[in-house]
């Protein structure tokens, strides 16, 4: 089976949303295309290895529409070169032919569909972008490693990669860097149900089971 590994770039409020450049992603008036460059450095650690590993891409539509529009011309770049020779699968709904080389569409429930290519032989897979695969693939469990690449900046409102519909469930570190330019890259994988505790020690005094009730009848 193929094995997914979410790559995502996001701000320290959990944005996503036009990483790479001013013009890259505009959507709901979004200003601050390309807020990672100031930070990229040649220090970027575990993720440098995942960029240049095997792999095939999983794309949503606009992230296909995105990188179709300047990978192909930039085959100078060792990202270009391999992004134009491995393969794209496209989750779209769009009828729109999918023109770059080596692409693939996928129809229908973003989970079956991602479910079914896993099942299939080939190369493991990668997301870039596409942030309206993660809330659904995340509740299925078919994400084997999500890299987090945190930078250092506060962005407001723009795209994440949860809307608040994901599945719950826990996860477990496996490994974590930090750049020069303060960049902390975070990988983790499923860790199964969620785990809950308390740090109590002692019975509940009156005025703590007072306003527990009072919570409980929605007055607090």
């Amino acid at each position: 089976m193929r094995k997914l590994t979410g790559a995502v770039f996001q701000s320290l409020d959990g944005v996503m949303q036009a990483p790479g450049g001013p013009e890259e992603d505009t959507t709901s008036n979004f200003r601050f295309g390309g807020w990672v460059q100031p930070f990229w450095g040649e220090d970027m650690g575990p993720f440098e290895a995942v960029i240049m590993g095997e792999y095939d891409l999983l794309l949503g539509k606009r992230t296909y529409d995105i990188f179709s529009a300047y990978w192909p011309h930039n085959l100078d770049d060792p990202i270009g070169e391999k992004f134009q020779r491995i393969n794209k699968y496209v989750l779209t709904h769009s009828e729109e032919p999918l023109s770059w080389e080596n692409s693939s569409r996928l129809e229908g429930d973003t989970a079956e569909a991602v479910q079914a290519l896993k099942q299939t032989d080939g190369r493991d897979l990668l997301i870039q972008g596409s942030s309206t695969l993660y809330a659904p693939l995340v509740s299925a469990e078919l994400i084997d490693r999500l890299v987090l690449l945190t930078f250092p900046v506060l962005l407001g409102r723009g795209k994440s990669i949860f809307d608040g519909s994901q599945k719950p469930h826990g996860l477990k570190l496996v490994d974590s860097f930090t750049s020069t330019s303060g960049v902390v890259t975070t990988i983790y994988e499923p860790a199964g149900d969620v785990k809950t505790g308390t740090f109590a020690t002692k019975e509940r005094s009156a005025d703590e089971v007072a306003l527990r009730e009072k919570i409980a009848e929605g007055n607090w």
